[in-house]
């Protein structure tokens, strides 16, 4: 199963939604085996396809809360949502898409995220237009490695009260210009600010396991300080994207400000990337979960064609079957007036003709009486067949006949052993016998 993996640019807030559009997007292509196949950037129709799609959200375009969210699930916890994390947003809750993290903390919170809903209906929409339908969004925050620290344990203290310090975890994206129309976040290019200092991109996971988190866009020469504001006592680690798709040096020289910035350690995008892969935390939920089942206009129109060659050849099939059933049913009218035929030929007197061969084993078994014949059918021509087919059977170990309907039932006493070839006897003197398990009874019928 080969992954798509897809990094977004932030959202401008400066530009409409009916100016929305996606530039370039930088990409990782993983196959089956989990091993990069391409890396690139490309336009949102000329990625290349694959069975599933991840796309790392921009930080700046989300923010993880911690909350205390009701037991509900479905609809009535989509509804409950916006109640639970009103208090900390500036935005309206009603216009967020809020999506809920499957781990809780350690206090029994809920980590949730929260995105504008048009944006995210607008990036999805996208990639669905585009074909790319098993789609799963991560926060950038989550793509981040979390470092494996704890507070030192001073000589004497007991292990259980060493309590590791909450992480600080800051991860620089590239340069971006906050008003541009086609904004593209750590992606894009290295550009001035309009101050002239350039603005980085900045993710930052912090709380237990870092699982909490937001997005900055600020100026180069003022991330050491913020970062230091907003991290406090904490320990920092600094991250820094590297050998991102497409991000080559230009030919004027100029360089990432993110990769020079003092202390931050090189992330390649490939590592962000399979990060994104292993993440848990899914922003497609409610309405907007995966349903790979569903056919956009995109995928109807790529199956047009089989469509209509299957719908052909149903029709085609559906008339061929009613052209031979009208042929069969046809040939079994003539057969039946054929029979009615020879019927009222040999039985003039006849008046009313319901099952014609019926009638005429009927009549021909009343001339046969009428002239002193036995049918196949009567009690003694089964009798005397029987009679001839006993063989080693004696006699005397016949307990009882019935004759009923045609055939005649034969019980046998219980001391007498009816060897195997009885049957073939039978059907030698034109009779045909089987024997119930049950009861142990033998039916005899004329094979006529």
């Amino acid at each position: 199963m080969s992954t798509l993996i897809v990094l977004l640019p932030p959202r401008d807030p400066a530009v409409r939604s009916e100016e929305w559009h996606l530039p370039d997007l930088p990409f990782l292509l993983l196959d089956k085996r989990g091993e990069p196949q391409r890396a690139g950037r490309a336009a949102l129709g000329l990625l290349p396809r694959a069975t599933s799609t991840v796309l790392i959200v921009a930080a700046r375009d989300t923010l993880l809360l911690a909350a205390s969210v009701p037991p509900l699930k479905g609809p009535r916890l989509r509804q409950a949502l916006p109640n639970v994390v009103e208090d900390q947003l500036i935005q309206d809750p009603q216009t967020c898409h809020i999506a809920v993290d499957p781990v809780d903390l350690a206090d029994g919170k809920r980590v949730v995220a929260v995105i504008d809903r048009g944006w995210f209906r607008f990036v999805l929409g996208a990639f669905s237009g585009a074909g790319h339908r098993n789609v799963k969004a991560v926060p950038a925050m989550r793509c981040l490695p979390v470092p494996v620290c704890a507070a030192p344990v001073e000589e004497g203290e007991e292990e259980e009260k060493a309590v590791p310090p909450t992480p600080f975890i800051a991860g620089l994206f590239g340069q971006v210009v906050s008003t541009a129309p086609a904004l593209m976040g750590g992606v894009a290019a290295p550009a001035p600010a309009a101050s002239g200092a350039p603005r980085i991109e900045i993710a930052i996971a912090r709380g237990e396991r870092a699982a909490l988190g937001e997005g900055l866009a600020l100026p180069a020469d003022s991330i050491e300080a913020t970062l230091s504001a907003l991290a406090g006592d904490r320990p920092v680690t600094l991250y820094s994207l590297v050998d991102l798709p497409g991000d080559e040096p230009r030919l004027s020289g100029s360089r990432n400000a993110a990769a020079v910035l003092a202390g931050a350690q090189p992330i390649a995008f490939e590592a962000l990337a399979r990060n994104a892969v292993a993440s848990r935390f899914d922003l497609c939920q409610f309405e907007f979960a995966a349903q790979p089942w569903r056919l956009d206009r995109a995928t109807v129109r790529r199956l047009r064609v089989p469509i209509a060659l299957v719908a052909a050849s149903v029709i085609v099939s559906i008339i061929g079957i009613n052209v031979q059933w009208l042929q069969l049913a046809r040939q079994r009218d003539a057969i039946g007036a054929q029979m009615t035929e020879l019927l009222l030929n040999a039985f003039p007197k006849t008046t009313v003709v319901l099952d014609a061969p019926d009638q005429m084993s009927r009549n021909l078994d009343r001339l046969r009486v009428a002239s002193g014949q036995l049918s196949p059918s009567d009690f003694l021509s089964l009798a005397d067949g029987l009679a001839r087919s006993l063989g080693p059977v004696p006699v005397n170990g016949v307990a009882g006949l019935d004759y009923r309907d045609r055939h005649l039932e034969v019980t046998f006493k219980p001391e007498t052993k009816v060897d195997p070839d009885l049957s073939k006897r039978l059907a030698a003197n034109g009779l045909n016998g089987s024997i119930d398990s049950n009861t142990g009874k033998w039916t005899i019928r004329s094979a006529q």
